[in-house]
């Protein structure tokens, strides 16, 4: 009797997802005759054919395509594009995440299930206490920020990061602790503003401090930002607190990224790693300087010099970072 290879002989689970999902959302569309609204939002389901596969092939959640282009491209509030974000991403980047658990893809686990427990407790903090209090002009502005510097990090740093095999070992509780802060940190402050962040924190804590390969910490970045997604989804629609709209591009969205997202997992196996995130870190530093120059009016030249002070802080973080990984790779050399 032959056995079948793990990554193909659970994919039927994959399958499973997929025709559930396609039968619910035809269900949706079909019986409360929503084909004509869809339709007339088909302009966010292209995008996020994009925003889907750099949600699978890169650090980034879908959200970081679909909210520039609400909140640049189609002028919509910054909290609708935060709310889309959740939504968009509960579908593909879940779809993503079961694709690469199927297949037996390598996740650092133990930073994995420590960033989950801290987002399982930051995610309510900041959906409750800490986005209420963010102007609709900062979430852009920190949005912008936080990818942004995930870019200009790309951009300088993409040859050392690219090179990176396996995974520094060091200690399993160290892991835990260390992803639990950084969750907790991630999804209060970032997810809970903007929708995405959490999954560009474990990247780069992964990447600069754990000298993680890419192969590892995409994965494990995936995974965090579906299960921030489902969470966030949850708290949202038992607090009836969406944003008008979302369900709208949702609609048309949702069935793009539930293929487009785990085909960045698939496709990005055959193509450089390298050029796939310089396309992805040039889109970041252009949507910052996009949103500079969207907002300059409100913003001031005191706003946009203070947000590039942000910016720079973020490299610095950046820096420390790869230079504590540095110290603790030459202390323990062991690679998984």
């Amino acid at each position: 009797m032959t056995i079948q290879p793990p990554a193909k002989r659970y994919l039927w689970i994959w399958f499973l997802w997929l025709g559930i999902f396609y039968v619910s959302w035809f269900s949706l569309i079909h019986f409360t005759s929503a084909w004509q609204t869809t339709a007339e939002h088909w302009p966010m389901a292209v995008a996020m054919a994009l925003g889907s596969y750099a949600a699978g092939s890169t650090p980034m959640g879908g959200g970081t395509v679909g909210f520039p282009v609400l909140v640049l491209l189609f002028d919509l509030p910054a909290s609708l594009g935060r709310d889309f974000s959740f939504a968009v991403q509960s579908i593909g980047m879940v779809s993503a995440s079961i694709f690469i658990l199927v297949r037996r893809q390598p996740v650092a686990w133990p930073i994995l299930k420590g960033a989950t427990l801290g987002a399982l407790f930051g995610t309510p903090l900041g959906i409750f206490f800490i986005a209420p209090e963010v102007p609709d002009l900062w979430i852009k502005v920190i949005f912008a920020i936080i990818w942004g510097s995930f870019g200009l990090l790309h951009l300088y740093r993409i040859n050392e990061i690219s090179t990176n095999t396996g995974m520094t070992e060091f200690d399993e509780k160290w892991d835990h602790k260390l992803g639990f802060i950084l969750g907790l940190g991630a999804s209060a402050l970032a997810v809970s503003v903007t929708g995405v962040g959490i999954d560009m924190v474990i990247y780069a804590a992964l990447v600069l401090l754990c000298r993680a390969d890419l192969k590892i910490a995409i994965p494990t970045s995936v995974i965090i930002m579906a299960f921030a997604s489902v969470y966030g989804v949850v708290i949202k629609s038992v607090t009836n607190s969406w944003q008008p709209g979302v369900y709208e591009n949702w609609l048309a969205a949702a069935p793009v990224v539930a293929l487009g997202a785990p085909l960045g997992v698939f496709v990005v196996e055959f193509i450089n790693r390298k050029y796939t995130l310089l396309i992805v870190a040039t889109l970041c530093v252009g949507q910052l300087l996009w949103t500079f120059q969207n907002e300059y009016d409100a913003l001031g030249v005191g706003g946009i010099a203070l947000a590039v002070i942000a910016v720079g802080l973020c490299l610095l973080v950046f820096e420390k970072l790869r230079d504590w990984g540095a110290k603790l790779t030459s202390e323990n050399p062991t690679k998984l």
